[in-house]
């Protein structure tokens, strides 16, 4: 049973007044709270309503109360009724809403606190304690490759274990010599920046071509541990010669 049930003469009473509300020109934010809130009282579970609006079981019965104790005017954007700062109920709906993006931005958390709670902060410093309690962090980008295959590598990395499995007493007596090539890029420019992230997670940027950069090439020794690097020109043309 949902909480903060209205009795039933509260109810018809409500709910014509939300179906008036949903029915004029409001804002979509607006409307969705509205919504939220009319499902509530005509019983549906939160969890429902939250699947069906994208929106936290928190956002219904956070609007509910609104709705219950200020009114329909409660729940309208620009509703001067808050104080200048978050309460711990309103800073919840905030950190939800942060936990279900993708993407962050302090000027978009900004607008969303301003538009939804009316609340202005002088000091940025408010707004990096938001997304400190949703545990986003200001870090710097990451670039992965988005034509990599797994499996390929996984694969891959399967047969080299197997033929150095095999080889084991040779590449130990020194017999069989085991180099490992590869190859690294040093940009002229740096392509990734810093954005807000969640802290346990990489923000990573795909790139599929680099451009402006000098190419370096290097065996490493298996057995040895011993790297050699040399420019792409330089080892290009040992490999021709």
């Amino acid at each position: 049973m949902n909480n903060l049930q209205l009795p039933q003469k509260d109810m018809e009473k409500e709910i014509p007044q939300l179906e008036s509300f949903i029915k004029s020109d409001i804002d979509a934010r607006e409307l969705k709270r509205a919504i939220a809130v009319r499902m509530a009282l005509e019983g549906k579970l939160y969890q429902e309503i939250s699947k069906m609006l994208g929106v936290s079981e928190f956002f219904v019965g956070y609007w509910k109360k609104i709705l219950k104790t200020q009114g329909v005017e409660g729940i309208k954007l620009g509703y001067k009724g808050s104080p200048g700062y978050l309460t711990e109920q309103q800073t919840d709906v905030v950190v939800e809403w942060l936990k279900n993006k993708q993407y962050w931005t302090l000027e978009e958390l900004v607008t969303y606190v301003e538009q939804e709670f009316g609340v202005s902060y002088k000091s940025k410093q408010s707004y990096y304690k938001l997304f400190e309690d949703a545990n986003i962090s200001w870090k710097k980008t990451q670039k992965i490759n988005p034509k990599s295959e797994d499996e390929l590598v996984k694969k891959k990395r399967e047969e080299i274990n197997e033929i150095l499995s095999k080889n084991k007493a040779g590449i130990e007596s020194g017999e069989i010599i085991v180099l490992f090539l590869d190859e690294c890029h040093l940009l002229h420019g740096d392509l990734t920046g810093y954005v807000w992230g969640l802290s346990d997670r990489r923000i990573e940027i795909p790139i599929t071509n680099e451009r402006e950069r000098q190419t370096y090439f290097g065996p490493l020794n298996y057995q040895s541990q011993q790297f050699h690097v040399l420019a792409s020109s330089i080892w290009r043309w040992e490999i021709n010669g």
